[in-house]
């Protein structure tokens, strides 16, 4: 089966040093198989998405050297595809309304456990409504669409990371596929663009990996091919804190409008993955070294000791 990998970005802030890893590895991975890429934007969580920044991470892609096959295309584009499959997991049974806002989680979880970052749903909803409507309707307030997760472990087999198994009822209970106004929740969006898309190969931060389970129950339910997961760890900053758009930290924009040469970011991606490089690579030069088995295990660290100057800290 020929190999399709894709490119993500979403416009909700400026693509960091980190996303530069991940996209470049996710380019390596595809076109070192021979596989075509697919470049997405996706522009689905509409509070944070600001549209002008879609242009500005199409450019930097290609700043960095990066090319796709198809695309790029907006995932907004393929929203009727997404509420429909909702709508499917609906009629089978699968999925059931909730009108608990993020406040009610919170509030019914009590105080948070320190290190988690999400909140269990208790499934207060299931069984209470039979629409949408009806649940609007009988409690006034908007509903949103939970996947009701069965009791038992989600096993998912990492091309990078190895086997995990994910107790999703426990951990995190039922999720959601659509949101309150409607619109599609990211583990559903995801699963179904994908799909749609003929992705065979997900490459992204291991920050991702728990999600790999709850899309796997997705592409069960929906009779859809799981892809080929790849997650690859995170970019700290020197203090061991992962890079974050809503951090500020220093963007591919801010480097290239300080005129760094982009091959310079390149050559320390691929330093760090095992493909040391001679002078200041272009991006298809690393293709033929590139070996998914010689990512380093630990996660990678960079700073800064002047504007544009780059280097690796493994930790």
């Amino acid at each position: 089966m020929a190999v399709v990998g894709r490119l993500a970005p979403s416009p909700t802030g400026h693509l960091h040093l980190g996303h530069a890893r991940s996209f470049l590895i996710a380019w390596w991975s595809a076109r070192s198989q021979g596989g075509r890429l697919v470049l997405r934007i996706e522009d689905l969580d509409t509070p944070r998405v600001h549209p002008a920044l879609a242009d500005d991470c199409v450019r930097d892609l290609e700043w960095l050297g990066l090319d796709w096959d198809v695309g790029p295309r907006k995932q907004s584009d393929g929203l009727e595809a997404i509420v429909a499959a909702a709508e499917r997991l609906h009629r089978m049974g699968l999925t059931y309304p909730c009108i608990c806002s993020r406040g009610d989680l919170k509030a019914a979880a009590g105080a948070p456990q320190e290190g988690v970052e999400e909140v269990r749903y208790a499934g207060t909803c299931r069984g209470k409504f039979t629409s949408r409507d009806q649940a609007s309707t009988a409690s006034g307030k908007q509903a949103a669409m939970r996947f009701a997760v069965k009791y038992g472990l989600t096993v998912v087999n990492d091309a990078f990371c190895g086997r995990h198994e994910f107790d999703i009822s426990t951990n995190v209970g039922d999720f959601p596929v659509l949101r309150r106004d409607g619109s599609p929740a990211y583990q559903l969006a995801v699963v179904v663009d994908d799909a749609s898309d003929g992705v065979t190969e997900v490459v992204r931060g291991d920050d991702l990996l728990p999600s790999a389970a709850r899309q796997q129950l997705l592409y069960d339910a929906l009779g859809l091919p799981i892809p080929r997961w790849v997650h690859i760890p995170l970019v700290t900053d020197s203090g061991g804190r992962r890079l974050a758009k809503r951090a500020d930290d220093l963007s591919l924009r801010q480097l290239r409008e300080r005129g760094l040469d982009p091959k310079a970011i390149v050559r320390w991606v691929a330093g760090s993955i095992g493909c040391p490089c001679e002078g200041l690579p272009d991006v298809r030069e690393v293709t033929s070294l590139f070996r998914l088995q010689t990512i380093p295990r630990s996660r990678v660290a960079t700073a800064t000791e002047e504007p544009g100057s780059i280097w690796l800290a493994r930790h």
